[in-house]
């Protein structure tokens, strides 16, 4: 199911950094047993969290530069967060780090940018979206067995085929631990709940029957359908929520890897000059890094 992704929060005064300039040695807290200056304070952060606070500094930078989230699309994100998690909302703010909601709201502003940089070349069809949109008109209750390998996969299946009780085997051999105390019980999940591949084979499956192993990143799966029924809360019209769609499919399309190498095509077009020696080479891609030896050579 999804799951509310908080990015890490720097604090107010860790941000000083890029305010804090080497050599300064005005006093940002005095005592009578001595003064702290920015320098010392600015040489502190910069050995403990330096690298880490000035490569987000500048990709927000980067990609503020280049894309646009309203406060709107914001709006509606703490929206469907506050939906998900009720009246655990505040305290799942506390526990994840963030002071306040406005706090979380920056955060989650460089979350959605890097989301529309990631997906901005993904190509999603009309069909896609309009199956998608077919898809939340219902709900599924499902069950599953997930394993690391095919063969046993196959292996599972077979015994299911022969007659063996999937809740058991569920219980036995999946590697979702939660899942596997309920007999592989998921609950009931709707369109965009699940990944791509498993929600396709869950929808296609007639109520009462097992699927083939079905492979996703997170290993096989064999699934088995217990139940179809409408959704209880009534679905938008498609063309208020097309865009929606179609960032939520594009963002199913795009692993780490894919999403890694956008944000090294931007750092790259950006023409980055880092000042601070010891992070002069904090944007250098292993792609560049391989050009250049090659032009040494």
């Amino acid at each position: 199911m999804k799951k509310l992704v908080m990015a890490a929060t720097i604090a107010a005064g860790v941000l000083t950094l890029s305010a804090c300039s080497s050599g300064d040695s005005e006093a940002v807290v005095e005592t009578k047993s001595g003064n702290v200056s920015k320098e010392d304070f600015y040489n502190e952060l910069k050995a403990s969290n330096g690298e880490a606070i000035l490569k987000q500094l500048v990709t927000e930078t980067i990609l503020n530069d280049k894309y646009e989230v309203s406060d709107k699309e914001i709006d509606q994100q703490i929206e469907t967060f506050k939906g998900q998690y009720g009246d655990q909302w505040d305290t799942i703010l506390q526990q994840s780090g963030y002071a306040s909601e406005d706090d979380f709201r920056d955060d989650l502003k460089t979350q959605l940018l890097q989301q529309k940089a990631i997906i901005e070349d993904v190509e999603v069809t009309d069909e896609e979206i309009k199956t998608r949109y077919e898809r939340m008109q219902s709900e599924v209750k499902a069950s599953h067995i997930l394993v690391s390998d095919e063969e046993t996969a196959k292996d599972i299946k077979k015994q299911l085929d022969d007659g063996a009780d999937f809740a058991k085997l569920a219980e036995e051999k999946s590697i979702d631990t939660q899942s596997a105390q309920n007999g592989g019980d998921l609950g009931y999940f709707t369109a965009g709940d699940m990944v791509p591949e498993f929600e396709a084979a869950a929808y296609e499956l007639e109520k009462g029957k097992i699927s083939e192993p079905v492979k996703t990143a997170n290993g096989w799966h064999i699934i088995k359908v217990a139940d179809k029924r409408e959704t209880e809360e009534k679905v938008e019209p498609l063309e208020d929520i097309r865009e929606k769609i179609k960032e939520e499919i594009a963002l199913g399309k795009v692993d780490n890897t894919v999403a890694q190498e956008k944000l090294n095509k931007l750092y790259e077009e950006a023409d980055i000059d880092v000042k601070i020696d010891e992070f002069e080479d904090m944007f250098e891609t292993e792609d560049k890094e391989d050009k250049e030896d090659k032009e040494d050579k």
